[in-house]
């Protein structure tokens, strides 16, 4: 198996000082692959280089990556303290988050936690595994005081040792401004769909302009998202002309350039995968080669604004569309 030293992977400086690896092996499997499946992706990339591992409890496959990850510690390819794990809090437990990451902990058979995050801003019980349409009766839009509570007790977790550090997924302008303003230990970063043909940029600097690093998940566009999350105008980075061009002069796939677009624009990217040369050429991407700095701004240019993990399963009862749930019809209040 082909490695990469990790001491060439950069790194990211959070506002806690702690130093988190710009690029890291997602996890969701979808409704593709196994947990064992996933699992065995996650000892390879540790044996091959990857530093960054992140999960989440809502993936169902936490416990078979906890073995994994015990593997890999006890062959002493990797201590411990050079291992960077994430896993988030789902919807359900907002009111149990300290519970919620006990198990994960238990799970993942580790002591404490890199980075706990709340995966979304909205607390009711949505299944992975469901149809586009599904809906929860008991969805409720954004409500900040119950989010702070929420942020409260990850702010407990911090304090108790069994978090380093804790951040926001899925969190707009208008959500992070107010959560910047009551919160007691600021997020680290937040973590966002971010990919050549929905970059986000002014979510992107607000995040950076106020100390919040970015995480960008489905970095490559999501080739392999769950049936629910299709819609006939969703468009594919890795066509892209001007992605195929670069992927072409410099003789790498166009997943490549997408990555190496991301690291260079500056956030953390956690592409997924389980096929031992996708996982290599990933790693190995943004090591080497970059884009120029014209192909830095093509790539700017072809951004269509086309999310692709719209939410639409989280709408409650009187949402217009799925654009409620990401404040695109006015701003917030509280």
């Amino acid at each position: 198996m082909q490695t990469i030293n990790p001491t060439l992977v950069s790194f990211k400086t959070l506002n806690s000082g702690d130093k988190i690896p710009v690029i890291g092996l997602g996890t969701f499997g979808s409704d593709n692959y196994d947990a064992e499946t996933v699992a065995k992706a996650v000892k390879i990339a540790i044996r091959m280089g990857y530093r960054h591992i992140d999960c989440a409890s809502v993936y169902g496959n936490e416990k078979e990556i906890g073995v994994a990850l015990k593997e890999v510690i006890a062959e002493g390819i990797v201590t411990r303290e050079e291992l960077w794990i994430t896993s988030k809090v789902w919807n359900d437990k907002h009111k149990e988050v300290v519970q919620s990451c006990k198990q994960s902990l238990a799970d993942l058979q580790l002591n404490y936690l890199d980075l706990y995050l709340v995966h979304w801003p909205f607390p009711n019980f949505h299944a992975p595994k469901c149809d586009g349409d599904s809906r929860n009766p008991d969805s409720v839009p954004y409500n900040h005081e119950s989010y702070m509570k929420t942020w409260e007790q990850m702010e407990s977790l911090v304090e108790a040792g069994l978090v380093k550090n804790i951040g926001t997924s899925n969190v707009t302008i208008p959500k992070m401004k107010l959560i910047l303003r009551d919160c007691k230990i600021k997020p680290v970063l937040n973590e966002m769909e971010i990919h050549p043909h929905f970059q986000q940029p002014e979510l992107y600097q607000f995040m950076k302009d106020n100390g919040v690093e970015v995480i960008g998940y489905s970095p490559i566009g999501s080739p392999g998202r769950p049936e629910r999350d299709k819609t006939p105008e969703d468009t594919v980075d890795v066509e892209d002309p001007v992605i195929v061009a670069i992927a072409e002069r410099l003789g790498v796939h166009p997943a490549v350039v997408c990555l190496k677009w991301a690291f260079q624009r500056g956030q953390i990217t956690i592409p997924f995968s389980v096929k031992t040369d996708k996982m290599f050429n990933n790693l190995k991407g943004i090591t080497e080669g970059p884009l120029t700095e014209e192909e830095m701004v093509a790539v700017s240019k072809i951004d269509k604004g086309c999310r692709l993990i719209k939410g639409q399963v989280f709408l409650w009862e009187g949402a217009k569309s799925w654009e409620d749930l990401w404040d695109l019809n006015g701003e917030i209040t509280a």
